[in-house]
């Protein structure tokens, strides 16, 4: 019995030791001046929204946008959410924010109750994982939630964060916008 106990073990250690682990998702991902990271033009968007505001590339045109991908089932998601909250507290009408749940239709009630629970004063609109997500996206390839993105007043976008984006790291990437 003690033979074969450690025979997997050593089986296991040979494995994990053998193979390369997966790459992990870009972190950060911007360009130095501010220009588009996907095309020559901004990116173009209409998502689901939960109540009248609309969270639409023609309606965040004109301020620069925060928008935040995220899954309610997601803590560091709820981190994202924590810090954009605090940071539109202090900006007011300035900049435009907007959480994108990335869920069905079907689940409207969890995702209001979720951005209920957190205290989401601005506009929460549901997207499709799949099409949201993918390289042909709004937003070109999202790999993990959360995904953040800065949107420059003209609809460009100028930075894309995968994974918890503390406020200074946004606000960094907002300056001159």
């Amino acid at each position: 019995m003690k033979r074969c106990v450690l025979v997997a073990i050593a089986a296991l250690l040979l494995g994990a030791c053998g193979r390369k682990a997966p790459e992990a998702p870009s972190v950060g991902t911007s360009n130095k001046n501010g220009t588009s990271l996907l095309a020559d033009h901004p990116a173009a968007f209409v998502f689901d929204s939960l109540d009248d505001r609309p969270v639409t590339s023609e309606a965040m045109h004109g301020k620069p946008t925060v928008i935040a991908l995220v899954t309610t089932g997601d803590l560091l998601g709820q981190a994202q959410v924590n810090y954009l909250l605090a940071m539109a507290k202090n900006d007011g009408d300035r900049i435009n924010y907007a959480l994108v749940a990335l869920h069905p239709r079907k689940e409207i009630v969890i995702v209001d109750a979720y951005a209920k629970a957190l205290g989401v004063d601005f506009p929460v609109a549901l997207a499709d994982a799949s099409s949201t997500t993918s390289e042909a996206g709004p937003f070109g390839a999202i790999d993990a939630v959360p995904t953040t993105i800065v949107l420059a007043r003209d609809g460009h976008i100028v930075w894309k964060h995968t994974g918890l984006a503390k406020s200074d790291e946004v606000r960094a990437h907002m300056r001159g916008l």
